[in-house]
């Protein structure tokens, strides 16, 4: 049973940041209680540095206590200024990442991997190309009309055409916007860039959190340690993970269990690019490294994540040496009910985020549980179900049920 459990969270690509996060995590507990019947109180946030914050959960159950220590890495001011750039230097970055995809047959690797998880990529490049071609058009039949109806100069035809141009970018921002597509366009360019090895303000961030990781691993405090990654932060979380392990091999070796635990992932598609060397050289040090258990969570029905293995992604061969990542697939119908079921099914962003948020009912996944409950997180991965089942309509611990097999023997 776990009594103290440190947790380190990489968010998504997304802008809320730490704060936004916070709020969230309160709304999670106050969910769950009518789940299970557990108590908890959050700490305030705190805002340590530039690139950490942190807050403290205690939960407890009818046989059960847990101390979380959720550390937060703060990504949002680089989030932000990026989506913050004009739109003459966004558009630009997220034509190069589409044509570089498209050049190498990165983006025929994906769809080929996971055609619905393609189709959103697809999605985001096929939007942008849209934004720009009816603001072309728009443009274009101004200046025609311009033209051909009042015989003033071609310049001024031209100069009429180009703002109306611009005025049709500017009138469908919002519901550019609202469909994320500068968002997912952004994200896709910067994590191609990373993934490169190329100079980022993620290089910063990520040395923190690593050095961090050792220091709670070295302090031999906690009874499990967990780092979690979602979406977009599901390719940065194994790079502290391994950057941990330059810094101290023996990060995994001492008395906590040092678990990576990558939600939503979409690392395996930024893996398959042939040059993606920062990538390909953390999960090659991870897939074989024996004292970091990794475990690769999706939802099976979430077409924003990439549902195939980093592994094979990168095109790594290990034989007999590989021992991770443990794929871990739940689904979506055992954590909420019916009706929000079919609700979410055609609401791909909210249902890619559910992996994260709190259940409608008990299921052999449940964020709750992962953060601040009592067993390790290997356990549920293992055998959630048979987990469930052993926790009485109270609660209470079913006992020898919730012992591992090899202690039970």
């Amino acid at each position: 049973m776990v009594e103290r459990r440190q947790v380190f969270y990489v968010e998504g690509y997304d802008p809320q940041g730490a704060e936004g996060y916070y709020g969230l995590f309160q709304l999670l507990l106050r969910r769950i209680r009518p789940i299970w019947p557990a108590q908890a109180e959050v700490g305030e946030l705190k805002l340590d540095s530039e690139f950490l914050a942190h807050w403290d959960v205690e939960a407890s159950g009818p046989k059960w206590r847990v101390a979380t220590h959720y550390e937060f890495l703060r990504l949002e001011h680089i989030i932000r200024a990026e989506m913050a750039e004009p739109i003459v230097l966004q558009v630009p970055r997220a034509m190069v990442w589409a044509l570089d995809y498209l050049i190498t047959g990165t983006i025929v690797r994906v769809v080929r991997k996971g055609w619905p998880f393609g189709l959103h990529l697809l999605y985001f490049q096929a939007a942008l190309l849209l934004w720009l071609a009816l603001a072309v058009v728009g443009g274009g039949a101004a200046a025609h009309a311009v033209a051909a109806t009042t015989g003033l100069p071609h310049l001024t035809a031209h100069a009429t055409g180009v703002i109306v141009g611009v005025a049709c970018l500017a009138i469908m921002r919002p519901l550019v916007d609202r469909a994320h597509v500068l968002q997912g366009n952004r994200c896709w360019s910067s994590l191609s860039r990373f993934a490169r090895g190329r100079a980022s303000d993620l290089d910063a961030p990520i040395e923190a959190f690593a050095q961090r990781l050792v220091a709670v691993a070295r302090a031999n405090e906690a009874d499990e340690i967990v780092v979690i990654g979602h979406s977009w932060g599901g390719a940065i979380a194994p790079l502290i993970v391994a950057s941990a392990l330059e810094l101290d091999p023996d990060v995994g070796r001492r008395r906590a269990r040092l678990v990576l635990l990558t939600l939503g992932s979409i690392m395996p598609a930024a893996a398959l690019h042939p040059d993606a060397v920062r990538l390909h050289k953390a999960i090659r040090r991870l897939a074989a490294e024996p004292s970091v258990r990794w475990l690769e969570c999706e939802i099976y029905e979430d077409v924003l994540s990439c549902g195939f293995d980093p592994v094979q992604a990168a095109g790594i061969e290990l034989g007999g040496r590989r021992c991770n990542p443990l794929p871990w697939q739940v689904q979506l119908r055992d954590m909420v009910h019916a009706d929000l079921y079919g609700r979410l099914r055609w609401k791909f962003l909210r249902m890619h985020y559910q992996i994260i948020m709190a259940n409608d009912r008990r299921a052999p996944y449940d964020y709750f549980l992962v953060a601040c409950g009592p067993l390790p997180v290997e356990e549920w991965a293992a055998r959630g179900r048979d987990l469930v089942a052993a926790f009485s309509p109270d609660g209470t611990d079913a006992g020898p049920a919730l012992a591992s097999p090899a202690a039970a023997d």
